[in-house]
């Protein structure tokens, strides 16, 4: 009696960062990173923003409306494939 195997879990495809820096617009002020609700960026380590967990990001927007110099995007999900 041979049993069948269940089929083996697809892995879930990784979850694309919402969260685009433009590094030659940004001036290392922090604000994005002050404002962010889930604590999404850290100060990489050449100053600038760096998502560092995108897969906790909200889409709230808060780091792009409060960046000063427009230097950071966050898509939405209907804009995501």
């Amino acid at each position: 009696m041979s049993r069948k195997r269940a089929p083996a879990a697809a892995a879930a495809p990784p979850k694309e960062n919402p969260i685009t820096v433009y590094e030659a617009w940004c001036k290392k002020c922090g604000i994005c990173i002050a404002f962010c609700p889930k604590n999404v960026l850290e100060r990489g380590a050449d100053g600038h923003p760096a998502p560092v967990r995108p897969e906790d990001c909200i889409r709230c927007h808060m780091c792009e409306l409060r960046c000063p110099d427009f230097a950071i995007t966050v898509k939405d999900k209907e804009d995501q494939p």
